[in-house]
């Protein structure tokens, strides 16, 4: 271990003390954590980076209490917050700091999100339980939340549902909730994992400006170090369980001495797209496509406007190429894939290797829907718990070859989890043993075990380490090059994009504003949206002056 003589910051809020957390499955006992030592003080930010495993996650449950107890256990370490050691506090202690003098930001929103409560109930729900407000009050209290986190319209948003919202919208409304009642320590876990970057930076400030106002404290769980550089006082590295390194931000970021600190930093998605080849065979096209919801309102539920989330949008993908599409949440790239994918009502043609499928019902897409993939963004969501991983892959294979018999579909899969970096005994495990990035692996094998034509990928490495990243650009580009893959790719991390995709449209509201090659977008954009964008995203100019965020 390296820079561990840093000196403990004065006022400290919480002192984690040796701590170390098992997990015990039948007679397996995992050793999540191991002695780890790390504290914050009123007011700073601590970083606790690490890859997914890394145990990071875990320690920050510790301190909400949050682990599956009895199944977890603390065997040996002490966690104290303001002269209480929370690892013996009784359950009742905790219950009244938690959302309260403790709040916490969870990585995955739809999951931590009741699917069956309005936005407003959810958010009204902390302060009603710690401050006892109700009415006009909660009403106020929501609407500034909202405002303050950057959700468009939020009067809008009030009776909707988490479905109804975007990824970046869901996590913004989780950032409202724990900021409700101004707690004393706010842990954040990848708060900003979903978000798009404009976004991104305007989260960052909002925190920091609520920092100073109420000198609260974060713990600030993440693997994006651009995040760290923006917002740490002091970051803590961890790998297996263990803090491997820690100091200043300046120190650990500028002048690593750990190889594992190293590696990270030195990690991102690498290699060139493929060269766009006009004369490749036309895989997916559409023509001034429109994808419309209508609002609905009074008593006869009439239809008095429209959400136009895709607005005459016309593109072609070919064969062995990658469309790049690129915006903020709410601009209408998720649905844009699935109008492709027929997923969702659309108007305006639509055709599939020279085929019009945008009339096509369930039956007649059903045999086409082992050659149209899509990896989704949320891997807890998209996973169902109660099948084992070789279950979830092999699904596919059960209903379009069924002809496969056990042993084949199991080599198959085996192969799948082997080419994205997974065991083939992992076969056997669940989703809820397994890593958000560990899980997107898993999503990602078992689109790819049907050996597709079209792939969707919608967000698929937002949930992934930065090392991890660079291994799953590297895996796309070698299945795309083997299997001459066309690729529609949805993301709002741009290095990304820039490393996979050779053709990009930028959308924003529903319409294209720019469109073009890749390397003529990143070089040169020409609109001001875009130009916002790739600031915010590359840390270049500020964004020009008039362009917002939606």
């Amino acid at each position: 271990m390296v820079k561990m003589a840093v000196d403990a910051p004065s006022e400290l809020l919480v002192d984690v003390r040796e701590l170390s957390v098992d997990f015990r499955s039948a007679d397996t006992v995992t050793h999540a954590v191991k002695r780890a030592s790390f504290n914050v003080a009123k007011g700073e930010t601590v970083a606790l980076v690490g890859e997914s495993g890394s145990g990071k996650t875990v320690s920050a449950l510790s301190i909400m209490r949050l682990l599956s107890y009895p199944a977890a256990s603390h065997p040996s370490g002490q966690i104290e917050f303001q002269g209480t050691n929370l690892l013996e506090a009784p359950e009742s202690f905790m219950r009244e700091i938690r959302g309260d003098r403790i709040s916490m930001i969870f990585q995955e929103p739809m999951t931590s999100l009741n699917p069956l409560h309005t936005i407003e109930q959810q958010v009204g729900e902390v302060l009603g339980l710690h401050r006892a407000m109700t009415g006009e009050a909660v009403y106020e209290r929501v609407m500034e939340l909202l405002n303050r986190v950057g959700i468009r319209d939020p009067e809008k948003r009030l009776g909707a549902y988490p479905h109804q919202l975007s990824g970046g919208q869901r996590q913004r409304v989780m950032i409202a909730m724990a900021l409700a009642n101004e707690p004393d320590l706010l842990i954040a876990d990848e708060p900003t994992t979903a978000l798009d970057v404009t976004i991104q930076a305007q989260i960052l400030e909002l925190l920091k400006e609520l920092q100073r106002e109420l000198h609260m404290a974060m713990l600030l769980i993440t693997h994006d170090l651009g995040v760290v550089r923006k917002m740490a006082d002091r970051v803590y590295m961890m790998r297996d369980g263990e803090i491997v390194e820690h100091g200043t931000k300046e120190e650990v970021m500028d002048v690593p001495s750990h190889p594992y600190t190293r590696h990270l930093l030195e990690s991102e998605p690498k290699g060139d797209p493929p060269a766009e080849n006009l004369a490749a065979p036309v895989v997916m096209e559409t023509d001034d496509l429109k994808v419309w919801f209508p609002i609905k309102r009074g008593f006869l539920r009439r239809t008095v406007d429209h959400v136009k989330a895709v607005n005459g949008l016309s593109l072609k993908l070919r064969e062995g190429q990658t469309l790049g599409v690129v915006g903020e949440s709410g601009s209408g790239k998720t649905t844009l894939g699935l109008a492709l994918l027929r997923l969702v009502s659309s108007e305006g043609p639509i055709a599939y290797v020279g085929q019009r499928i945008d009339e096509y019902n369930s039956r007649q897409m059903r045999p086409l829907r082992r050659e149209l993939q899509v990896v989704f963004q949320d891997p807890y969501g998209s996973l169902s718990p109660r099948l084992s991983v070789g279950q979830i892959i092999e699904e596919g294979l059960l209903i379009q070859k069924p002809e496969l018999t056990y042993d084949e579909r199991r080599e198959r899969v085996s192969g799948a989890l082997e080419e994205v970096g997974l065991e083939p005994k992992h076969q056997d495990r669940y989703p809820h043993e397994f890593s958000g990035g560990q899980r997107q692996r898993i999503a990602i094998a078992r689109a790819m075990v049907l050996e597709p034509k079209f792939v969707m990928l919608d967000e698929p490495t937002s949930a992934l380490d930065m090392s991890v990243q660079a291994q799953i650009v590297d895996l796309l580009r070698e299945l795309q090059e083997h299997h001459s893959l066309a690729y529609l790719f949805i993301s709002h991390d741009l290095k990304v994009v820039r490393a996979l995709s050779n053709h990009v449209i930028v959308m924003r509201m529903g319409e294209v504003v720019e469109e073009g090659p890749s390397q003529a977008i990143f070089a040169n954009p020409r609109h001001a949206y875009t130009q916002a964008l790739l600031a915010a995203a590359f840390d270049l100019e500020t964004a020009p002056e008039g362009v917002v965020a939606q």
